[in-house]
C-alpha cells in the first residue's frame, strides 16, 4: 500500500528557492542542528536568516558563525540541489523542513532535531503513535524471533514500529511490523536513495513501499560509520518509547536507549539469561530504571499512560504474547518426541550450556548426544552460540 500524502513536501518540491536556503542552512560550516534550530525560532526561516546582516547574526550566534553565514552558497550545495529536485521528481519522495507542517511532532521537541528530513514511502506514519525496537546486530535466533514477535503484536495493536534497518533486532522489527496495520519506518545512516547494508536491500525496498525509510542525510550520503549513532537520536525522537530486545554490554542500542531516556520517552527492555553476554545490556538498562518487559501487552500497558500518546491515539488491544515451549504431550514436535529428546530439552533448560555440563546432565556418550544436537539445531529448537554453548529456542 503506497502512501504518498507528504503534507508540507509539494511546498518545497516546487519551490528550488525555498529549498536551496534550506539545504544552505543545513550545510553551513559552523551551524550544527541546536545553533539552526535557535536561529530559526528568531528569524522564523532559513530565507530570513540569510537576508540578515551581520550585526543581527552576531546577536544570536558567534562572530564565525555570523561571517559563515554570510558567505554565498557553495558549488557543492548548488549540486546537491539539483540532485534533491531530481530525487523529489519520483513517487513517494519528499522533505520534510523542521517547524512546518509535516514534520513529526514528536521530534521536533528533541533537543537538537534534524533540520530536513528526507523520506521514502507512506510519510503518514510519521504522524502516528510509535514505539522503537532496537537491539544487536549480531542477535541470537531467540533475540530475532523475540523482535519480530513483538513488532507483530504491537503493529497489530496500531503502533508503527521504528527501527534503523540493521542487520538483526531492527531487521526483525521490520519483518514483524510489516504484517500488520501500524506499519514500520526505518530511519537510515545514508542518503535516502541507499540501502545499507546490502544484505536488507529487498527489504529496505519493501519499507519505501509499505512503510517509509527516513533519513536526515542529502541525497547520495554514502554509508559513514558516524552517521549510524547520530541517526539513533532520531530512532527514539520519533517514538514514544524505546524496547530494547537483546544488547551486548557495550552495545550501540544502549546509546539510543539512554537518549531515549534524556527525551523523555520510556524505555523498554526484555530479560535473558544471566549466562548470555547479548543479554548484559538489557539488565544493564534494567538496572537504570528501563522497565522489564516480557509481553507485548506489558508495552501497551505502560504506553497507554504515557502522555506522548494519550492525546494522540487509543490503540487496539493485541494478544498477549509469551514465552511457551512448543513441544508438550499434547502437542508433539516431528522429530524429538523420544524420552531421550525430551530429557535432551529439560537438561539444556533457560540458560546457554556447555557441551561438557550437558554431557554432565545426561550421563550420555558424546557422539549421541552430537547426533541428538544435531537433530534439534536443524529442527530450529536450538543454535549453537560463540564459546562452544548450546541455546534452547523457545518459540512464541
Amino acid at each position: 500500500m503506497q502512501d504518498t500524502d507528504l503534507t508540507a513536501v509539494p511546498a518545497l518540491s516546487s519551490s528550488p528557492a525555498r529549498l536551496a536556503a534550506w539545504l544552505r542552512l543545513e550545510r553551513c560550516a559552523g551551524i550544527g542542528p541546536r545553533t539552526a534550530a535557535a536561529l530559526l525560532g528568531v528569524f522564523g526561516s532559513p530565507g530570513a536568516i540569510f537576508a540578515a546582516d551581520f550585526a543581527a547574526l552576531a546577536a544570536h550566534v558567534t562572530p564565525a558563525q555570523a561571517r559563515a553565514l554570510l558567505q554565498p552558497p557553495a558549488d557543492a550545495t548548488r549540486r546537491l540541489l539539483d540532485a534533491t529536485l531530481a530525487w523529489l521528481g519520483q513517487p513517494g519522495h519528499g522533505v520534510l523542513a523542521l517547524g512546518e507542517p509535516g514534520y513529526p511532532e514528536l521530534l521536533s521537541h528533541i533537543p537538537d532535531p534534524p533540520l530536513l528530513l528526507y523520506i521514502r514511502g507512506r510519510a503518514a506514519l510519521l504522524a502516528g503513535p510509535s514505539l522503537a525496537i532496537v537491539g544487536s546486530r549480531n542477535a541470537s535466533v531467540q533475540g530475532r524471533m523475540n523482535a519480530q514477535a513483538f513488532a507483530e503484536s504491537l503493529s497489530a495493536a496500531g503502533l508503527c514500529i521504528v527501527s534503523g534497518l540493521a542487520l538483526g533486532i531492527d531487521a526483525a522489527a521490520h519483518e514483524g511490523a510489516l504484517r500488520c496495520v501500524g506499519g514500520t519506518v526505518a530511519v537510515v545512516g545514508t542518503g535516502p536513495d541507499i540501502v545499507y547494508p546490502a544484505r536488507n536491500r529487498a527489504l529496505g525496498e519493501r519499507i519505501a513501499v509499505d512503510g517509509c525509510i527516513v533519513s536526515e542525510y542529502p541525497v547520495g550520503t554514502p554509508p559513514v560509520p558516524g552517521n549510524f549513532p547520530r541517526r539513533n537520536r532520531i530512532i527514539s525522537g520519533l517514538a514514544a518509547g524505546v524496547l530494547v530486545v537483546e544488547a551486548a554490554a557495550q552495545s550501540g542500542s544502549l546509546i539510543t536507549a539512554r537518549q531515549a531516556a534524556e527525551q523523555g520517552r520510556d524505555v523498554f527492555a526484555i530479560p535473558g539469561s544471566i549466562h548470555a553476554a547479548l543479554a548484559k545490556g538489557c539488565h544493564c538498562l534494567i538496572r537504570e530504571g528501563a522497565k522489564l518487559v516480557d509481553t507485548a501487552q506489558d508495552v501497551l500497558e505502560a504506553l497507554a499512560s504515557s502522555p506522548l500518546l494519550a492525546a494522540r491515539t487509543v490503540f487496539s488491544p493485541a494478544s498477549d504474547i509469551y514465552l511457551t515451549d512448543m513441544y508438550n504431550d499434547n502437542n508433539p514436535t516431528a522429530g524429538f518426541g523420544t524420552p531421550a529428546d525430551r530429557a535432551l530439552l529439560d537438561a539444556l533448560g533457560h540458560d546457554p550450556v556447555d557441551i561438557d555440563a550437558l554431557l554432565a546432565r545426561l550421563g550420555c556418550p558424546p557422539g549421541e548426544l552430537s547426533a541428538q544436537l544435531l537433530v534439534l539445531e536443524l529442527a530450529g529448537r536450538i543454535e549453537r552460540l560463540p564459546g562452544g554453548l548450546v541455546q534452547r529456542i523457545f518459540k512464541r
